[in-house]
């Protein structure tokens, strides 16, 4: 359950930083909105966060940081590309693979201490 806490938190993180973006690229009340928005998703991504690191089956700190903020800049990257038209270059794909496959890793080896 604690794993599941932490993917929806770093989907959240990601929520949050689209908002970010999408607020920089409007103004007005469109702007306010995007702002409530990332400060949603802000709140929501701590808090899955914080429960992901607590109770019976607690993802250690290091970990539960690591794979959260990873699991963010992984969507962040994938909705930049897709809403934000930036480039998916050869190497921003290669580097976004082995983030990838070091989230797994880290589940593995966590799932096993």
């Amino acid at each position: 359950m604690n794993w599941i806490l932490l993917i929806l938190g770093g989907l959240f993180e990601t929520g949050f930083a689209i908002s970010l973006g999408k607020a920089q690229q409007t103004t007005g009340k469109e702007m306010w909105l995007w702002l409530v928005a990332f400060a949603i998703c802000v709140c929501i991504s701590m808090y899955l966060l914080f429960k992901a690191m607590g109770g019976e089956r607690a993802i250690p700190v290091g970990t539960a940081y690591a794979v959260w903020g990873a699991i963010g800049a992984i969507g962040t990257i994938i909705a930049g590309i897709l809403l934000f038209k930036e480039p998916a270059t050869f190497w921003r794909l290669f580097f976004l693979s082995t983030l990838v496959i070091s989230v797994i890793g880290l589940q593995v080896v966590s799932s096993n201490a």
